[in-house]
């Protein structure tokens, strides 16, 4: 890594509302997390959340199924689908968001494999795709089945 990446640039020109905005991001305990954890629960399943045992502290986890469900936002976590409205990269600053994003990527992917290598099965469900619940729950009972 260079040392460019390591020095956080300075942002004196964003407005206060921008701020603001950035500073709300959750990263536990967002709205799409807890919709999956609603369908989860309603169809009977029980979980933990974010072990932080494991590589990136998945956000469910069902132990005695070996079985990880991951929900992410397709803008942080950059939603590969072309149709996904959300992964639309600023065009403020499009660099720096641009490499910012690839490093969440590249650290999705190490933590991916790393938690395949040990043996658990993950889903991945996209901010967007937790929009309709009834698909959400059939490819849910999918996976855990």
């Amino acid at each position: 890594m260079s040392e460019s990446h390591l020095v956080r640039p300075v942002f004196d020109d964003v407005p206060p509302a921008r701020r603001r905005n950035l500073a709300a991001v959750a990263a536990k305990d967002t709205a799409p997390e807890l919709v999956v954890r609603r369908v989860l629960y309603r169809m009977g399943y029980r979980f933990r959340l974010h072990r932080r045992d494991l590589p990136g502290t998945p956000d469910i986890v069902l132990s005695g199924r070996r079985k990880i469900i991951e929900v992410r936002g397709c803008f942080w976590h950059r939603h590969p689908d072309p149709a996904c409205r959300n992964a639309v990269l600023p065009r403020v600053r499009a660099a720096w968001w641009a490499a910012k994003l690839a490093r969440n990527v590249e650290r999705d992917e190490r933590n991916l494999a790393s938690l395949r290598d040990a043996g658990w099965s993950v889903l991945v469900l996209w901010e967007c795709e937790t929009k309709d619940t009834a698909a959400l729950g059939a490819r849910l009972r999918s996976f855990l089945q």
